[in-house]
C-alpha cells in the first residue's frame, strides 16, 4: 500500500493523494497531482493522514511528480492570471446584472480549467456568464457557489483575538454552532461579539464547550434556589475558574460565595429531603 499525503491548494482546498512512486516529501514541499482531465499543483500539508475516514472508501488520485523550476514559474504566473480573470469576471457579472458576489478565482495548474467562486443569497442562473467566460478563455469554466463561511476560509484574515481565522488555519470541516454554545459558557448573547468576520457564530465557541459542560456539573444550576451562609437565594452566575457563585439573596442583595461554602448547604438540604 502506497503512502497517502494531504495536499493543500489555493483557498485552503485540501485533498488526499496516493504516492505510488514513493517520492520523498516533507511538509511545505510542492507536488504535481492528478486532477480532473489534467494536472494540478499544491503544497504538502500533512504526511500519512490515515485518520481521514471520509477518504477511506473514496477513489484516490495520485501524486505524479515533484515540480521543476519551470513548473513553479508557471504556478506563479497562474496566480497573476487569476487577478486579471477576477476583474474580467466581475465586469461580466455587472453586465449580466447577476445577483452574485465574486469571491475568488483559481486556475488549475495546467491551465485547462478555471474555477470562479462566488456567494449569493439564492440560486443564480449563470449559464450566460459561463458561455461568455468560456468564449473569453477557451478553457473549461466552473462557477461554484459557496457559503459565507467558505468565503472566509478561502479569503482568510484575522479574528478579534488577533490570530488567523480558525477555518483557514486548521479546521478541516465546519461544525454546527448554536447560541447554546455561548449560553453554556455564560457569554453575553451579543451577536456583534459572538460573530466572526463571516457574520456567523464564531467556530471557537465550540472549542471549550465540553470543558464548561463538565465544570458546570460541579455547580448548582443557574436560577436554582439554594441555602447560603447568609440565608436563601438563587444562583445568578458562576465562575468556573475561581470556583465562585454570585447569589441573589431573598433580601435582594447580591453576594459572592465560594463553591466550598455552598456545597455543604446543598448536601445538607439533599439529605433533609
Amino acid at each position: 500500500m502506497s503512502e497517502t499525503i494531504e495536499i493543500v491548494f489555493k483557498g485552503e482546498r485540501k485533498d488526499i493523494y496516493a504516492n505510488p512512486m514513493q517520492f520523498p516529501f516533507k511538509v511545505g514541499d510542492y507536488a504535481i497531482v492528478e486532477a480532473d482531465k489534467g494536472e494540478d499543483l499544491g503544497m504538502v500539508n500533512q504526511l500519512d493522514p490515515l485518520h481521514y475516514k471520509k477518504k477511506k472508501d473514496a477513489p484516490m488520485k495520485n501524486i505524479l511528480r515533484k515540480p521543476l523550476t519551470q513548473d513553479m514559474e508557471n504556478y506563479h504566473q497562474n496566480r497573476e492570471k487569476e487577478k486579471l480573470a477576477f476583474g474580467v469576471c466581475k465586469k461580466k457579472i455587472e453586465q449580466c446584472a447577476l445577483p452574485m458576489k465574486l469571491v475568488d478565482v483559481e486556475y488549475q495548474f495546467d491551465g485547462n480549467k478555471i474555477t470562479f467562486y462566488f456567494t449569493a443569497d439564492k440560486r443564480v442562473d449563470f449559464r450566460l456568464l459561463v458561455r461568455e467566460l468560456a468564449a473569453e478563455y477557451r478553457v473549461r469554466i466552473e462557477l461554484r457557489q459557496i457559503g459565507v463561511r467558505d468565503e472566509a476560509k478561502r479569503v482568510s484574515g484575522y479574528s478579534v483575538c488577533g490570530r488567523r481565522l480558525c477555518c483557514s488555519l486548521f479546521l478541516k470541516e465546519f461544525e454546527p454552532i448554536t447560541t447554546q454554545s455561548a449560553k453554556d459558557q455564560m457569554l453575553p448573547l451579543n451577536p456583534q461579539k459572538l460573530s466572526g468576520v463571516c457574520g456567523r457564530l464564531m467556530c471557537c465557541l465550540n472549542f471549550e464547550r465540553e470543558f464548561y459542560a463538565n465544570e458546570l456539573k460541579r455547580f448548582p444550576p443557574l436560577e436554582s434556589a439554594i441555602k447560603t451562609p447568609k440565608g436563601f437565594g438563587r444562583v445568578e452566575k458562576v465562575d468556573v475558574f475561581k470556583d465562585e457563585l454570585m447569589i441573589k439573596l431573598d433580601e435582594g442583595d447580591y453576594e459572592k460565595f465560594s463553591l466550598a461554602e455552598i456545597i455543604p448547604f446543598v448536601e445538607n438540604k439533599t439529605q433533609e429531603n
